[in-house]
């Protein structure tokens, strides 16, 4: 039998490499293995030119904070969020400030984030959202406007042509921040690179994992370069491969993972070709989402800093396709059907209808309907000045409810085997840009104990410096935190 390793993460992407961080760092003396099927780290997902969630902190994105059924504002969704992104904000400044990750092209820089409405009903949802989250430290920075001149001079390209009887409002949060994810998880799985205690193999394909009578697993993996087919052994696996991940957890055969199904959507962007253009827009704006429209579909204006170099892109509009990759196989989604998850896939369809309906017009909008949709934004853009980009995959979670069929489900999930053994992230946005909160939380449910242990607890510590308290209810704390990481990362000052 091949050396057994401690742990072994399926996938390079910034979950992986997360919690391999963090598992190098609690566990210096452990090995671990990383497997990824690309021969480029963060490649899928968490490339800067595939992922939507640049940066999602909650600060504009109106879908976190629905109306309810008594018109109040639920912000919860909102503060756990932002509080999970300020979490990842003090692991980042943990790896820049201990020289871990080179920081000589920033992957992380300051953006203002803005959300942008019109019309009475929208403007009287924002103002309420404003007034709801403003006093909570994390979003006490919150600017609010109706007032035209001031918006203008927030996104002034937003507003030439726009007429000034319209009824507008808009909220600014000047501590919002751009996120390279691709050129962070080189970053980290650079470093971990280095160390002896770690073996990444790219262009390495898992293809089947099973749980031998000792509790080890046995992964068999494919060198796709040479074809050559090998067994190696890990006491502990975490399946962080995106929309892989829910096959792998069929070949595990893991008993939490049955009813669970995904629904991949693809997304796409217009990014302008016009730097004259690009240069003029610095900011995050995002809008209210159609009616039907998954989260991930929320319109938005948006700068990105893509390894130095500004980018504007608008969007996005979501495609469909059966892969869970975006190098991935056209037969991922049916081979994904099991006697387990086609009752569950079939009800949540079901019920989700209107989503349907709109995943079947995004497919077949002409480029002037997509076109249309960005004047809305901008309405001076000129047709020629952008082009439509095809951006990463994303998989949505179906999962099995009792009495309820299927339920389509937005965000993330952690399953994990009984024996805890075994662990794989399901789902979609936010995940990057809370993945350290995540991670955690995988640490958390599988390593119980040794999460327990004062060393541990310790170090931790060391490298989330708010840990096991709250920075919603600790208002001081937060705003102690926030300071130190915008120093650090050489963000804005606030």
């Amino acid at each position: 039998m091949a050396r057994i390793a401690d742990f072994t993460l399926i996938g390079a992407g910034i979950m992986s490499a997360t919690l391999g961080i963090l598992l190098h760092e609690l566990f210096p003396d452990s090995t671990i293995r990383i497997y990824e099927r690309l021969d480029r780290v963060g490649a899928e997902s968490s490339d800067a030119w595939n992922n939507a969630g640049t940066g999602h902190s909650a600060f504009c994105e109106l879908n976190y904070t629905p109306v309810l059924s008594d018109g109040s504002v639920d912000i919860t969704k909102a503060l756990k969020i932002s509080e999970a992104f300020e979490i990842s904000k003090q692991f980042w400044a943990y790896l820049v400030e201990t020289q871990k990750v080179k920081a000589d092209t920033p992957f992380i820089n300051d953006i203002d984030h803005m959300s942008f409405v019109w019309g009475d009903e929208n403007i009287a949802f924002l103002k309420k959202r404003f007034y709801t989250l403003k006093p909570y430290s994390m979003f006490d920075d919150m600017l609010y406007s109706e007032d035209f001149d001031e918006i203008a001079m927030w996104v002034p390209l937003m507003m030439r042509g726009r007429q000034r009887s319209e009824k507008i409002a808009a909220t600014r949060m000047d501590i919002g921040t751009d996120v390279n994810f691709g050129a962070l998880t080189r970053g980290m799985i650079n470093y971990l690179e280095n160390s002896s205690r770690v073996k990444l193999y790219l262009g390495h394909h898992v293809e089947d994992l099973e749980q031998e009578k000792d509790g080890i697993w046995r992964i068999d993996v494919e060198d796709l370069k040479s074809n050559v087919q090998k067994s190696n052994y890990s006491k502990f696996v975490f399946i962080g491969a995106g929309g892989g991940s829910i096959p792998l957890l069929e070949k595990a055969d893991v008993p939490a993972s049955r009813g669970y199904g995904g629904f991949p959507v693809s997304g796409k962007f217009l990014t302008c070709t016009n730097p004259d253009i690009v240069i003029q827009h610095e900011a995050k704006v995002y809008g209210k989402a159609a009616v039907g429209s998954p989260p991930m579909s929320v319109p938005h204006l948006d700068t990105r800093m893509l390894d130095g170099k500004r980018s504007l892109l608008f969007g996005p509009y979501a495609g469909f396709s059966t892969k869970f990759l975006k190098k991935g196989s056209y037969f991922d989604l049916p081979l994904s059907l099991e006697v387990h998850n086609v009752w569950p896939m079939l009800s949540a369809g079901a019920q989700n209808i209107e989503l349907t309906k709109y995943l079947i017009d995004q497919v077949f909008q002409s480029p002037e309907e997509r076109f249309d949709m960005l004047v809305q934004y901008y309405p001076e853009a000129k047709f020629e000045d952008w082009k439509l980009i095809t951006a990463g995959q994303r998989v949505q979670i179906i999962k099995k409810e009792k009495n309820k069929g299927g339920m389509l489900k937005f965000g993330t999930e952690i399953v994990a085997s009984a024996d805890r053994s075994i662990s794989a992230l399901l789902g979609a946005s936010p995940g990057a840009s809370t993945a350290v909160a995540i991670m955690l939380d995988v640490l958390k449910i599988c390593f119980p104990r040794k999460m327990q242990e004062t060393k541990v607890h310790k170090k931790i510590s060391e490298i989330i410096p708010s840990f096991g308290r709250s920075l919603i209810e600790n208002g001081q704390l937060c705003n102690e935190v926030r300071h130190r990481t915008t120093r650090i990362l050489k963000l804005e000052a606030t």
